[in-house]
């Protein structure tokens, strides 16, 4: 584990973690993951990195900027973040 931290402080990457034994503190990015699993990777071949990383990339982008949530008003999160703000 210390090598591995080690090797975070040399590549200046912060390390984020969850209280222990609290699975709620990282509730929505689980959510998030979950949804896109099921929309963009289950089922689907990718035939090379490249093709995986350029479809979560884009999936990114629909998540934020196109895909509504009954939530937030039948808004997509940046349309919710926008209005919310004006």
């Amino acid at each position: 584990m210390k090598e591995y931290q080690a090797l975070l402080v040399e590549h200046q990457v912060f390390q984020s973690m969850s209280r222990k034994g609290n699975c709620y503190d990282n509730a929505p990015i689980e959510n998030f993951f979950s949804v896109m699993k099921q929309e963009m990777y289950y089922g689907k071949i990718y035939r090379s990195y490249k093709e995986l990383e350029t479809a979560i990339t884009d999936y990114i982008q629909y998540y934020n900027e196109e895909r509504i949530k009954e939530k937030l008003n039948w808004l997509s999160p940046v349309a919710y973040r926008k209005a919310q703000a004006a």
